[in-house]
Formats: structure tokens, sequence, C-alpha cells
């Protein structure tokens, strides 16, 4: 079973640990009880696990949403303090680690405090209580030929992850993993990948630059893909086309049609009050639209001219470039699935060894990418090579260039600029200020229903005495109250040691020292992870070193899922800040790419580092589901602020998140800006005391436990 329900030991309630996400969290009642298996049936939605206790209380130390349904599954109510009379009910809890339902025959009332949600009981009762994991796994594996017009038709069946047609599949949960792709011979279809039959039609040319920015959209709308000389998507009685302007036309559309899904769902299961259709400014009948085949609704969404949705749709979270290469179809179910914008450039603009004149920027066209240690103050050196004098003061070019900040033989490349939070790269060459995506690493997010332990494994090493400030993140990792950690520091490895690190089962690893040409520098020796045979253990890092890019590469090649590295020499006072930002964002639950994302805009040495492998990759659970970042706009109360909310982990694209800021009871669809104004210095501390957050004010980054 993927999903334990045990007995708290030393307190009343029960310990929910689900071995697919790594998650553990606590359910407390009034009494001591001893969960009894129950049918999976007696939940109105589905779960993995369900056990009945006896109680007149079920407390969840976070607070949550508690969704009220009738026996028969009508919606009653959703809030985070109500009373309802005796009846039969089936109650949700949202977020929570995993999908969490009860039910039970009784009146109750829900009470929230700044910290918890409780649940009482008019009398102890039978409560019932079921648990869903978050993780999705693909059906199976499409083989195909790799020409693009047989490719598309393994395209076409992506769409079967879908489980529902209507508005709801904007909802993560109701999306599921596409299908993957593989090449093969011939079109080889497992039995149960069955496509519903939209009615839509993608029509592109037959070629790998029109086939793979379409992806996503053959996904979520379930489309057949088929050849055509005119780029368009097309249903019954309407045709709407992609040009001019093919790839950003696909964007648009892309967003669009999510954006009304997230507004028209509204009238379906769950009628919240949702603050993007109460603010919109499209007179749309969105009952009708609920209600249409998903083949009209489209037509009738692709009507509104885009100019005219654009100014309420939130910022994108990612786009991907996808070389035009036949090489890379297997990477095309994993960019879908995350409903990125897709982009294949025939070309990048290339970086050169020296370009930008030594130390400083490297320059391309119109664009400011990856600086170089560039002025550093007398006392300051670069992470480089341990084995000569460290170089302070302003780094010569000459020194620079023999640690080989941009090898001659890297194959670096620009990618033209994004819209989107995030930006992740498919192909060959190493991207600048974008995710180097790989296929083994994408693959080793599925085996993650693999992972048996309940803790996370943190690691920090730090094999350099000038550096020690940046081991002390360990007292950063595990600042959680619902996640368990298990953190070691460990000093001077020797390349033994160093090699049972890398090969050790820990969740993640915080490396601080120096890397060169030669590999990760230990106390008696050099491990070039380019040439060692090893079997990596560790499931995502940090190698915050000069160069790091080739060890960290060779990371996930071996067994790791992702990590961030540098692509240049780094100064060690920016490289410790980072570190220590890194470090909390990790452990909030932050993604890889979107900790990145942060830390870059606190510090412009951030663009010194790139994730590498599936840049989606989290250590835990944020408290709240969705990865957030707090803005503040004023520096005296009442407070002015905004909250960044990204999609994160199994709370992808369309989740729903409530601030719990004010006395507003709005949702918002993630990603998304919420917008506060007026809050009161007592709604705002109470805010930031729900979980630790980055703070971004205007004199820079604070944390949520920090300001003042």
């Amino acid at each position: 079973m993927s999903i334990d329900i045990d007995p708290l030991p030393d307190d009343a309630g029960l310990t929910v640990t689900d071995h697919i996400e790594n998650t553990q969290f606590e359910v407390y009642t009034d009494r001591a009880v001893e969960p009894v298996e129950t049918p999976e049936a007696a939940h109105y939605f589905p779960v993995d696990a369900s056990v009945t206790v006896e109680t007149a209380s079920v407390e969840i130390p976070r607070v949550t949403i508690v969704e009220t349904r009738a026996g028969d599954g009508t919606l009653l109510t959703r809030g985070d303090d109500y009373a309802m009379p005796s009846d039969r009910y089936h109650v949700g809890i949202d977020p929570a680690p995993t999908k969490f339902y009860l039910a039970f025959e009784s009146g109750f009332s829900v009470s929230t405090t700044d910290r918890t949600t409780r649940i009482d009981l008019d009398a102890p009762s039978e409560v019932t209580l079921g648990f869903r994991s978050l993780h999705q796994v693909p059906a199976g594996t499409i083989e195909t030929p790799t020409d693009p017009e047989s490719l598309m038709e393994a395209v076409s069946l992506l769409g079967s992850a879908l489980q529902t047609t209507s508005p709801e599949r904007s909802f993560p949960t109701l999306r599921g993993h596409p299908p993957l792709i593989e090449p093969g011979d011939d079109l080889r279809v497992p039995d149960r990948i069955e496509p519903p039959d939209s009615g839509i039609r993608i029509v592109v040319p037959p070629a790998y630059e029109y086939l793979y920015p379409v992806v996503s959209l053959a996904y979520y709308f379930a489309a057949a893909v088929v050849p055509g000389d005119d780029p368009r998507i097309e249903g019954d009685g309407w045709s709407h086309s992609l040009e001019p302007d093919f790839e950003r036309r696909t964007a648009e559309v892309l967003r669009q049609s999510f954006h009304f899904d997230c507004l028209a769902r509204t009238e379906g299961f769950y009628p919240v009050d949702l603050h993007e259709r109460e603010t919109t400014d499209l007179d749309l009948d969105w009952g009708r639209l609920y209600d249409l085949p998903l083949a009209e609704r489209l037509g009738e969404y692709l009507a509104v001219p885009f100019e005219r949705v654009a100014p309420e749709l939130p910022q994108w979270t990612l786009t991907t470039d996808v070389r035009p290469d036949p090489g890379n179809v297997e990477m095309l179910p994993f960019v879908a699935g995350e409903l990125s914008i897709v982009r294949s450039p025939e070309t990048a603009n290339p970086v050169t060894a020296g370009e930008g004149g030594g130390v400083g920027f490297l320059r391309g066209p119109g664009t400011e990418s990856t600086p170089r240690p560039a002025s550093l103050g007398p006392d300051e050196f670069v992470r480089g090579s341990a084995g000569t004098e460290p170089v302070r003061g302003e780094a010569p070019a000459d020194a620079a260039a023999d640690r080989g900040a941009v090898p001659a033989d890297a194959d670096f490349v620009r990618p033209e600029p994004v819209d989107t939070v995030e930006h992740a790269w498919v192909g060959d060459g190493v991207p600048l200020d974008a995710n180097k995506a790989t296929l083994d690493a994408y693959h080793r997010r599925l085996e993650a229903g693999q992972v048996e332990q309940s803790r996370i494994s943190v690691l920090v090493v730090c094999n350099d005495e000038q550096m020690r400030e940046e081991g002390e993140v360990a007292d950063l990792y595990g600042l959680r109250d619902m996640v368990q950690f298990d953190i070691e520091v460990r000093h001077d490895l020797t390349r033994a040691e160093m090699r049972e690190v890398l090969e050790s089962d820990v969740d993640f690893l915080h490396y601080v020292g120096h890397v060169d040409h030669r590999g990760m520098q230990c106390t008696d020796d050099y491990l070039d992870l380019t040439d060692e045979d090893l079997d990596v253990g560790i499931s995502a890092f940090l190698l915050n070193a000069c160069q790091s890019y080739r060890q960290g590469e060779a990371l996930v090649h071996r067994g790791s899922r992702g990590g961030i590295v540098t692509l240049s020499d780094v100064a060690n006072s920016p490289a410790t800040q980072l570190g220590r930002i890194i470090a909390r964002l990790m452990n909030g639950g932050f993604n890889l790419r979107t900790a990145l994302h942060v830390a870059k805009r606190e510090l412009i040495t951030g663009h010194q580092y790139i994730v590498v492998g599936d840049g989606g990759t989290t250590i835990c659970q944020s408290r709240s589901g969705a990865a957030a970042v707090v803005n503040i706009h004023n520096e005296d109360p009442p407070w002015n602020f905004s909250v960044n909310v990204y999609p994160n982990g199994p709370y992808g694209s369309g989740t729903m998140t409530t601030p719990n800021a004010t006395s507003e009871t709005s949702n918002y669809y993630v990603p998304g800006e919420i917008d506060l104004e007026d809050v009161s210095k007592l709604q705002l501390q109470k805010f930031l005391n729900l979980e630790v957050l980055p703070v971004f004010t205007p004199a820079g980054l604070v944390w949520s436990d920090e300001f003042g």
C-alpha cells in the first residue's frame, strides 16, 4: 500500500505516511484511537487507503479549507468556520499532503486558529478517514516511428490521460500524466490508452518545429494532430488560425483556454467564489459554456480576441525550448504534462569562450546573462581550485581562463528570453539562464514511488575551511513542524568518503567546496564524476562551487533527479548568500527551478547558476501546498502586499488557494498574483506566522520569521 495510517505513539491521533510522495503528517483526535481498515468505497471521491476510528473531533495542524458535501455528493458549503446540523456528510480537507476525506453521520462545526483547523462532532461517532496520494503515473508507453507524420499519431494519444473533458480538467488531479513515448519501428499502443473523442483537430505541417510546440495543446484538448499546410485548430463549424507568429499564438491559445476553464468550472462540482471569475471584464455565459461539449466550448473561447483576455491572465510558469530533433521525442509527454509553453528553435545564439571581454558579463544580442565574478573586494576570493592560493581582489582574466570558466569544448547557447517564471531547455548545448532538462531525470520522477522512507535526509558537506560559514546552512533545514528531517554536516571528506556520500540514499546534498576541471576536490585527491563508475543515490543537490556544471550533469546521468550548479567561477560571499537562500527555499518545499528564480531576484550572481535535470524536483512539500513568495510594497502599516503563487509538485497549474491574511474568503487559481491592501499589522503577522516564506521588501529579501 502506498499510504500507511498508524496510531500516534505519544499522542491521540494518527500518522499518515505517503511513501510515493515521501510525505508524512499527523491528524489529531480527542482520544487514543485504533484505526480499523475500511472499504475505500465509503468515500465519495476515490482514495488509496481508508480507516475508521471513534472520536469526537479531528484536528489538522494547518489552516485549511473544509469542503462539505451531502451523502449523495452535492456540495453544501466550503470555508473555514461554520456549523452543520446532524446528517450524513462527506468532508474534504484542502490543502493537505495527500487528498484527505472524512465520512461520518453527525452534526459538526469547523473552527480555525492561526495554525490549526478543527472539526468538532456533536457527539463521539465513527469517522472514516480516506487518503489518496497526489502521485500520478503514466498508463503505459506508446512505441512510434519518429518521423513527424508518424509521431503525430502518438502525440494525438497524450489526451488519453485526461480524467474528464469538462472544465474540471484544469484541476491538476483530473488531468493525469500523459502516456510515455519511445522510438519503435511501428506504432504500438497499449489497450488501456484510449483518448476521448473531443472533436478537436490541430493541423500543422509535418515538421518537428511545428509539431513540438502543440504537444501541450494536444494533451489538454485531447486533440487529434493531423498534417496540413496552414497551422490551425478546428472543430465542427469553426477554425482558429495559428499564424502569423505560430509559437506565440500557440502559447496564447493554451493560456486563454486554461484561464476560461478555471472560470467556467465554478459552474460545476466546485461552485466556489473565485477571484478571477468575480473580477473578469468578460461578459460570458459561463453556465452555458460549462455545459457545452469540449469542441464547442473551445470554439467559443477562441472567438474572444486574445487582446481582450490578456490583461487578466497571470504570468505563466514554464516555457520549454525543445530543439527540433527526433532524439527529443521521449521528452514530449513530460513537457505536455507540465502544461508548458513550448518553442522549438532551429538555432540558438552560441556563446564562445572569452566573449564579453574576460571578467564581467557574457553578452549576447540584446541580453545579459551569466556574469563572471567582476570586481571582488580585497578580502574576497572565488571558489576555484584549492590547490593554489585563492584568487583575491579583482580576478585577472588569465586566472579565470586557467580555471576554465567557459571551457573551450563547452557548447554554451543563449536561448531567446521568455515571459514565463521558469525556462527549460531540451536538446544539445549548455543553456544560459535555463534548466538543462534531461530524459533520465524525468524518468526518475516517475520512480519516486519506490521511495520507502518517511523522513527527509539532508547532508551538508563542507570541504574547505574558508567556507565554513555556509556550512551553517544546516541550521536552516528541518525548520518544519510537520516534516521529519535527518540532517548531517560533514567536513573535509576524502575521495573515498565523497564516493560513499554520493552513493548514499540522501534526499538533498548541499555541497560547499572546490570544483574544477579535475572534479570535486577532496582532502586527498580529486573525484571526477565524469570518469568515475558509481551508482549515485542522492535525489537532489546544490553544488555551490566554481564551474560545477559538468560534475552536476554527471550526478544526474548516474542517478540523481536534479540539482543546481554553476557555469562559471563564483565569488565566495555571494555564493554563501545564495546557498543560504536555496537552503531555506528547499526546506520550504520549493522546487529547484522556482527556488533559483527567487534567488535571482535577490542576487544578480544567481545568473551564474542553472538547474540540471528535473527542475520540478522538491525534497518536501510546502506547508501550504503551492510555492508562495510575498512582496511588501510599503514600509509602514497598514500594509499593501502581493503573493506570487507558483505551481509546485502535485499542486500544479489549476490548484486553488486562499490567502489567510484577511477576512476575504475568495479563492484564486494557481499560477497567480494575489493583491491585498490595507492589511493590519496583526493580520500580516498572523499570515507570516503560518509558515516560513520569502518576503521581498523595498529593502530586499527577508524571511517571514524575521519580518519586523
